[in-house]
């Protein structure tokens, strides 16, 4: 991450806790608030690591194979005894 991109993190994170303290204010040590005090702190532990990891490179996407897929139609025989889902029962009648 750049410089720009953790400093906005931070700035984030610190209106996160204030948002919190507000919470915690107004509604007192409920488990929610404990819960979102415990989520903030974590998003604090992430960035920090964030922002000591060495030469952090985003990942980049996998290059995938594409498979060709032919538009000849399918060989009937390969459905042959296929129950045909939401128009008949199981093993209807076959014609």
């Amino acid at each position: 991450m750049s410089t720009t991109e953790i400093a906005e993190l931070r700035r984030a994170i610190g209106q996160l806790r204030q948002c919190v303290g507000t919470l915690r204010s107004r509604y007192g040590d409920a488990s929610a608030v404990r819960r979102l005090a415990n989520d903030v702190e974590r998003l604090d532990i992430d960035a920090a690591d964030l922002d000591t990891t060495p030469n952090a490179v985003p990942a980049q996407a996998k290059a995938v194979d594409r498979v060709q897929v032919p538009d000849t139609p399918y060989d009937p025989a390969l459905w042959h005894g296929a129950d045909d889902e939401g128009v008949g029962g199981y093993k209807r009648d076959q014609r």
